[in-house]
């Protein structure tokens, strides 16, 4: 499915949850933190009032509450605005 976000929204693939720690313990789902950092897939032009700063295949890091999830092909994604990103990680 091809999916374009409008204005200032971003679609975003979030990092799979960590499944295990350092030490070698196993997290179980129900303990597991839902991720803050993801790649982002599409980018809508901006508004006339913000430019768009992300672009697609940027590593962004998210609020915890931050976005919309949607199902796409089976995978789960987040969609959300602009300024619900908080950095974009430089490697």
């Amino acid at each position: 499915m091809n999916v374009k976000p409008l204005a200032d929204r971003v679609l975003i693939k979030p990092t799979p949850a960590e499944e295990v720690t350092v030490a070698g313990i196993i997290i179980p789902d129900s303990a597991k933190e839902k991720p803050l950092k993801g790649t982002v897939l599409a980018a809508g032009k901006g508004t006339k009032d913000e430019e768009m700063v992300v672009k697609e295949g940027d590593t962004v890091l998210y609020g915890k509450y931050a976005g919309t999830e949607i199902k796409l092909d089976g995978e789960i994604c987040l969609i959300m605005r602009q300024s619900d990103i908080l950095a974009i990680v430089e490697d």
